[in-house]
């Protein structure tokens, strides 16, 4: 008996043994897999970083070598040049194209560089104008309307909301022209308000503040009713402070929403001094020539406010995807 016990306790541990090693095996080549899908994700972001800090003449001719490509073997001095560089500075190694930088005017910020630079201060200040009223008023607006549609009892409610989420199976592309239409005949084209007033108001917004108030109990808003609140105080004081995570939410979609937003404004902006980060990375392209450096540059600082809201409403997205299980 005691041979046969130590028998079957050997197999067990074998069995164990190779379980353990099966496992091992499979970590490695799971490691080595995600190792690669991040290089591959990581790489363009490295060769951005590696170019915004090149002179112009190495960026317009890139090396058949991949590593110099990624690593430049000169860095602009000072490094932060083509970010916030100053016109008076002397650039070297430009005899190819000397006349073109006359006064080193080449960096993101030199307003007064001459009409080859875009006006790159203005586009992001449109761009954090317009992005924070998108996201104030739609906060607002989806607020008002969720409320109306998860607590209010009105007739045809239910019909209303439907037509309401049927928005949003319409492509952006149908409506784009006649909407573009009735603010020319507004005259609101090439303004703030063609910016900001078709993003004042989203259905998808609405949908998800919906269901999120319906999830907080009724017996809170009765309670409050019996102390004499009216609706909009129940709203303000007791359904949005429980709100906050679906707020969060919705606040960070829809910033990042407009502010990577590039067809829109295209089409009602006209002036150069209304346009927004995305088309104004388009003016460092001209028919001829790209100034690739300023490019990145300017890549890498548009990515800045994105970086920063994920990092800060990162905690309520996670936090908000984890509450959709919950019943």
């Amino acid at each position: 008996m005691a041979a046969t016990a130590n028998k079957t306790d050997f197999h067990g541990m074998d069995l164990l043994a190779q379980r353990r090693r099966s496992q091992f095996y499979r970590n490695i080549v799971s490691y080595f897999i995600l190792t690669i899908v991040a290089i591959v994700f990581i790489m363009p972001l490295v060769y951005t970083v590696s170019t915004s800090l090149k002179y112009p003449a190495d960026a317009k001719s890139p090396s058949l070598d991949i590593v110099k490509n990624f690593i430049p073997s000169t860095v602009i001095k000072p490094w932060w040049y083509n970010y916030f560089g100053k016109a008076e500075m002397k650039l070297p190694n430009l005899d190819y194209d000397g006349a073109f930088y006359a006064g080193g005017s080449v960096s993101l910020f030199n307003i007064k560089g001459g009409p080859k630079l875009p006006n790159f201060g203005a586009y992001y200040i449109n761009s954090v104008i317009v992005s924070l009223s998108v996201m104030i008023i739609q906060m607002i607006t989806c607020s008002l309307a969720a409320y109306a549609f998860a607590r209010l009892r009105w007739p045809g409610r239910d019909t209303v909301f439907l037509g309401y989420l049927g928005t949003m199976m319409v492509p952006g592309q149908v409506t784009m022209i006649p909407v573009f239409i009735l603010f020319k005949n507004l005259g609101l084209v090439d303004t703030y308000f063609a910016l900001i007033l078709p993003g004042a108001f989203s259905a998808y917004g609405t949908f998800m503040l919906r269901q999120y108030f319906m999830s907080i109990p009724a017996a809170l808003e009765e309670a409050a009713v019996i102390d004499g609140a009216n609706r909009m105080q129940i709203l303000i004081q007791i359904i949005i402070p429980l709100s906050k995570t679906a707020l969060a939410t919705l606040a960070i979609l829809s910033f990042l929403w407009t502010w990577n937003d590039f067809m829109w404004p295209m089409i009602v902006i006209n002036t150069d001094a209304l346009k927004t980060l995305p088309i104004g990375l388009q003016a460092f392209n001209s028919q001829y020539t790209a100034d690739f450096h300023l490019i990145m540059a300017a890549s890498l600082i548009v990515l800045v406010p994105v970086i920063v809201v994920f990092i800060f409403g990162q905690k309520y997205i996670t936090k908000g995807i984890m509450m959709t299980g919950i019943k």
